[in-house]
């Protein structure tokens, strides 16, 4: 492991207390923390870059269009309206599968997609999963591909990311810099500037491209 998880928090206690606040809250502060994945294939760990914050059903305290939950509890969203820090992963355009953890209360549904980050471990793996990246940089650069990095899939939904054979290490201090922007892929009102829920740590080359949403007629990501 790289010397970023130096003094990392790892008390599974502490974490899940920590993803126990806002999602939005949350979300700038979990950049630089390292999620751990480890398989029958072997390990592999992404130091996360960028995220997104997604809230909750149009008749919570925070609603959000453009959240998975919007529009109530389903046997897809279910993991969003459980305890944090378990993971809510989905399968997107009949290809991709994205990953999620759940923030907030237990039955306070919120989550970050985890939107990109860096392959601080196990790279030969995480190329093996994404043959199609041609740098290193590439491997988890895009939520797509960050969750086919680590090895995971729907089977994978509502496991606890803070228990075996997942590991969750918050970084000691903050990202020094950090941005944040609307959301990507989200259509409609919760893909636009009143929504600045993405961020992101600031010139890192793992960060992937923004790209505003087509329209749609349902929620796009988290």
């Amino acid at each position: 492991m790289s010397s970023s998880t130096e003094n990392a928090v790892s008390d599974p206690k502490e974490v899940r207390k920590f993803l126990e606040g806002d999602a939005r809250v949350i979300a700038p502060l979990i950049l630089g923390a390292v999620l751990t994945h480890y398989s029958e294939a072997g390990p592999v760990s992404v130091r996360l870059t960028e995220v997104e914050a997604y809230m909750g059903p149009r008749d919570s305290e925070y609603p959000d269009p453009g959240s998975h939950t919007f529009g109530g509890l389903t046997a897809r969203n279910a993991p969003m309206f459980g305890p944090p820090g378990f993971l809510y992963v989905y399968f997107t355009y009949g290809m991709h599968y994205c990953a999620n953890i759940v923030c907030g209360r237990d039955g306070a549904p919120s989550a970050l997609l985890l939107r990109a980050g860096e392959i601080v471990e196990g790279e030969g793996l995480a190329a093996v999963r994404r043959p199609a990246s041609k740098a290193h940089r590439d491997l988890a650069s895009g939520p797509a591909r960050l969750a086919s990095a680590l090895g995971l899939t729907t089977a994978d939904t509502g496991r606890d990311a803070l228990a075996e054979p997942f590991n969750l290490l918050l970084p000691a201090t903050p990202a020094a810099a950090v941005a944040s922007g609307p959301r990507v892929g989200v259509a409609g009102p919760g893909g636009t500037t009143e929504y600045p829920w993405r961020f992101w740590i600031e010139d890192d080359p793992t960060v992937s491209r923004y790209k505003a949403a087509r329209p749609r007629n349902r929620p796009a990501a988290g």
